[in-house]
């Protein structure tokens, strides 16, 4: 008897499903945990858990925590972090191509910013696979707009002017409207108005929100010059490494969270703009001074970049005006 009870329960023991053991992976979020791009990135972390059966969990830590926008690539790269959330623009420096989304007035609704992600997402897939890399989702920031501590009537308004810059195509920007760039974290823009390091500075107004800006400065010029994108990068080597069911729940992960992040981007719009002039700001459509002498930059800030794109940039330019 005590044989076949031993049988039996070694039989019950083979049926069993063989545990495996859970993975999790520290991601790096910029916005802080009020802002809708970190609330995407914790539904995808959330989607990523429900699909993989929990064989990987992600922890989003926000607000540039663990690496700041400078230090992500690379840190992903390098396996500080296996994931971790960047402003595409942000490597325009590397590759003019990673600028497109900044070029002024190139794709200013959702519609051509789509669009527009649609032809360059091949190019960085490309681009980061060679650099050991792996790219997931993007989401969308609101269109850009200028805030300034003094009124605006056209482009002389910012002669002199010390502008924030958050990348390059903005720095560039900042120059050609006679303003000087100076290059503040998201986390700093406070600061920096208070204490006089700017007094001006094109973002989003979601931005704006999270930095309660109308604390520090009174106008905001709804000029929607573009929609930046962020985007998630994966360490190539952590990501091959996983079981392939585990990979397949990653790519579904993305693909929600890329869906949803779009559609919090056009609603964040709205609401966030909302709450600036709920907060005292004023909230003005671009003066027409202004957005002549805007049209005409965009124009120049559109060919130069092209030019050093090369090939890849004329592609993306013929094929936004198809």
């Amino acid at each position: 008897m005590k044989k076949i009870l031993l049988s039996a329960s070694a039989l019950a023991m083979l049926a069993l499903p063989l545990s495996v053991s859970a993975e999790t992976w520290k991601m790096s979020a910029h916005a802080p945990d009020n802002n809708y791009l970190t609330q995407t990135a914790r539904s995808f972390a959330e989607d990523v858990a429900r699909l993989s059966n929990g064989e990987l969990n992600i922890e989003v830590v926000s607000n540039s925590v663990l690496l700041k926008r400078a230090e992500l690539k690379r840190g992903v790269q390098r396996g500080i972090v296996p994931i971790g959330e960047i402003l595409v623009s942000a490597l325009g420096n590397e590759d003019p191509i990673y600028s497109a989304d900044a070029v002024p007035l190139l794709a200013s609704n959702f519609t051509d910013a789509k669009k527009l992600w649609a032809v360059t997402k091949p190019i960085y897939e490309k681009n980061f696979a060679e650099e050991g890399l792996v790219m997931l989702y993007s989401a969308p920031w609101p269109p850009q707009g200028i805030y300034m501590k003094s009124e605006v009537t056209d482009a002389s308004s910012f002669n002199g002017v010390k502008f924030r810059a958050y990348n390059p195509s903005t720095a560039r920007l900042a120059e050609m409207l006679g303003a000087v760039p100076a290059t503040i974290a998201t986390s700093e823009i406070s600061q920096a108005f208070s204490t006089g390091v700017i007094s001006g500075m094109i973002t989003s107004p979601t931005t704006g929100v999270d930095s309660q800006a109308w604390d520090y400065v009174p106008y905001y010029y709804d000029v929607q010059a573009f929609i930046p994108k962020n985007i998630i990068l994966v360490n190539k080597k952590a990501y091959d490494a996983l079981p392939e069911n585990v990979i397949a729940a990653l790519q579904e992960a993305s693909e929600l969270a890329e869906v949803r992040g779009w559609e919090m981007a056009e609603k964040a719009t709205s609401e966030a703009t909302a709450t600036l002039a709920e907060n005292g700001m004023q909230v003005i459509p671009t003066p027409e001074g202004l957005k002549a002498d805007f049209t005409k930059i965009a124009a120049t800030m559109s060919a130069e970049w092209a030019e050093q794109a090369g090939e890849d940039g004329r592609m993306v330019i013929e094929a936004l005006h198809e």
